[in-house]
């Protein structure tokens, strides 16, 4: 689905939220990349699970055509410096559900740029009657954490022992969702 662009400006600069089209493809096959290198919050490590330029194409286009799906990135001086995605199921018996997930470059947090990503989801979800998001959030990650309650995602549960990183431990993921009645 396509959202109309939303401009924000916050600590001093300006950034647009936008849905995702087919020339943001190269650019955000790059980008994953970085970003996968910057942070353990990440489900993948730098270079895993890679998408080219066609693969990014194909979820662009999936994404704008199915009413259940929905790719934004976030753009600072015509530069994508983050991106969200919800994706919808094609089963009915999921068909009221959306898996939220969202990443952003590390030279751009603090700027409320997951948090606004996250809000124009959340919007669009609600008025596309979308009854419930989900989304998975590493436990060591607090900030996003307590930015999903802020927005009335609730946990509902742990996956214990979920991910092994870096320094050889292993953390648990938790589970939240936000029901929208």
């Amino acid at each position: 689905m396509i959202i109309n662009n939303q401009h924000f400006h916050v600590k001093g600069i300006d950034y647009t939220i936008r849905s995702a089209s087919k020339k943001d493809a190269i650019h955000l096959s790059s980008l994953r990349v970085q970003i996968d290198g910057e942070t353990e919050n990440m489900d993948r490590e730098q270079g895993e699970a890679f998408i080219d330029k066609t693969g990014f194409e194909a979820l662009i286009k999936n994404d704008s055509d199915h009413p259940r799906n929905l790719f934004l990135v976030a753009e600072v001086d015509e530069r994508i410096v983050g991106f969200s995605r919800c994706e919808g199921s094609h089963l009915k018996r999921m068909s009221h559900k959306v898996e939220f997930g969202v990443c952003v470059l590390k030279q751009f947090w603090g700027y409320g740029i997951g948090k606004n990503l996250l809000k124009e989801a959340i919007s669009w979800a609600d008025s596309n009657g979308i009854k419930k998001m989900i989304l998975n959030v590493l436990e060591s990650n607090e900030n996003a954490t307590e930015l999903y309650k802020r927005c009335g995602f609730e946990i509902e549960g742990i996956l214990k022992n979920d991910k092994l990183l870096a320094d050889g431990k292993y953390y648990s993921t938790i589970v939240m969702g936000r029901f929208n009645e």
